[in-house]
């Protein structure tokens, strides 16, 4: 292989997978692994962050968090994209005699230097092996590959075991392993599950070193956050469902109108549902795991208004199409079990001064709408990220229940006291981790929400 590049530094990503499809997503990059060893950004004041993105002052966002005679380059977790070609070969798991070859394709240099394929004719229920190879150039030596898999769920007939992670909340500058990226990542890994979800916050624009307030800082903060060993490997092999939030897009609780620095909201969106992760026509899906177990993965900025409108039947956060969607496919599923994940809560208890979510008061008209929807419904469960807290919220005599997962460090936990137990919590836990939810068929089908702790301890388990 030709060492001068290009490599795969941001490894692979998938995303979106049904019974016969999938999105694959890789970008090229000139080095092997990102410039860890760079220099750090100066941490300015929120105020002085504040005072650069209202006047959109380009110079000082550079300036004022670049040390002097350096340039973005020479900073920790540098990882610059390259020009070149990728090749890509996949096959079902052991069955190498029948790979398929998808032909060279050049990279996007106006989406960051990615590219993605959507596989389409899969078979259900197959674990699959791929390999992507990369050169600079048509005639040029490979440079560079990387290998990956993934597994499709079973179609609606199969009965079959199934295990899923949910995970929220965890930015490059909160990770607990400094060297390797989130401990949540192998805790998780040794658990073999067969999908994961990641609801969204998975960077963070709006906090420092750097605040993300131009497209190349936004995409500075995702390259350096995808190069962590333990994301990269994580992602290369485990089929994946990516959610985005607020802190993604921009800036805290974004909404159309609430532009971060010089990059708009519909801008930011684009960044994440375009190019820095599988893109999807619509940002919201449902998809069943076999015969008993159904998932809904609801978008949650996209189609939302403005949040400082008044409560009433126009204000939203889900949009028109999107709530008849997920009234009709409820209404039509014959799954066992169903699982709404959102990428925020539904039934708190929230801050009382939040005011970006469908259980803080400001949403109430929605909120009533939706749960009066899924108060009807039979085995429905919501699993949600956005809170630093992990907890289990459930009141007497309904049958709603929600799951929040909680952030994904020790570090990224906090916004709730411990001690403001309330009488919906069946579990609180201020502390990071994550969420798995089992599916087991034998006699007959039950489920299980299991909160871990970072190292992937059990600290609580409800079944049904």
């Amino acid at each position: 292989m030709d060492g001068n590049g290009p490599h795969f530094a941001n490894g692979i990503k998938n995303g979106w997978a049904d019974q016969n499809s999938i999105v694959l997503w890789t970008r090229l990059t000139q080095d092997k692994l990102a410039h860890f060893k760079g220099e750090p950004f100066i941490e300015i004041p929120v105020g002085k962050m504040k005072s650069l993105a209202e006047n959109q002052d380009l110079e000082g966002i550079y300036n004022t968090q670049i040390p002097d005679g350096l340039s973005l380059k020479d900073m920790e977790g540098y990882c610059p994209g390259s020009e070149g070609q990728v090749l890509l070969k996949y096959h079902k798991y052991g069955d190498s005699a029948n790979e398929k070859t998808v032909d060279w394709r050049s990279v996007d240099p106006q989406k960051d230097f990615t590219h993605q394929w959507k596989l389409e004719g899969l078979e259900a229920g197959e674990k699959y092996s791929l390999k992507i190879y990369a050169r600079a150039n048509k005639g040029a030596q490979i440079s560079d590959s990387i290998s990956g898999s993934f597994l499709l769920p079973a179609d609606r007939q199969t009965k079959r075991d199934v295990k899923f992670c949910v995970v929220s909340c965890h930015d490059y500058n909160r990770r607990d392993d400094l060297e390797n990226g989130h401990k949540i990542y192998p805790s998780m890994a040794q658990l073999q599950p067969d999908f994961y979800v990641h609801t969204g916050d998975v960077e963070y624009m709006d906090k420092p070193t750097p605040y993300a307030m131009t497209e190349e800082l936004m995409r500075f903060k995702w390259n350096r956050l995808f190069a962590l060993p333990f994301q990269r490997s994580f992602y290369n092999h485990h089929t994946s469902y990516f959610m985005k939030d607020d802190h993604d897009v921009g800036f805290d609780d974004s909404y159309p109108g609430r532009d971060y620095g010089m990059v708009s909201f519909e801008r930011g969106l684009e960044i994440f549902d375009l190019e820095q992760f599988p893109s999807h026509p619509k940002r919201y899906k449902t998809i069943r795991w076999g015969k008993d177990l159904q998932i809904w993965i609801v978008e949650g900025r996209n189609y939302r208004n403005q949040n400082y409108l008044e409560d009433g039947p126009e204000k939203t956060i889900w949009g028109t199409d999107q709530k008849q969607w997920f009234y009709n496919t409820v209404t039509e599923s014959d799954a066992t079990y169903k699982v709404l994940i959102t990428s925020s809560p539904i039934l708190g208890p929230d801050r009382v001064k939040k005011n970006d979510n469908l259980s803080n008061a400001t949403y109430s008209y929605e909120q009533t709408e939706i749960l009066d929807f899924i108060k009807k419904q039979k085995n429905l469960f919501i699993v949600n990220g956005d809170r630093h807290w992990q907890y289990v919220t459930h009141f007497e005599n309904t049958n709603l229940w929600e799951f929040g997962c909680g952030a994904g460090a020790d570090v990224h936990a906090g916004g709730w006291k411990q001690e403001d137990f309330r009488p919906e919590h069946q579990f609180l836990r201020v502390k990071g981790g994550f969420l798995s939810v089992s599916l087991t068929t034998e006699k007959q089908a039950a489920i299980k929400f299991i909160h871990h702790d970072v190292a992937g301890n059990p600290v609580n388990e409800v079944s049904f």
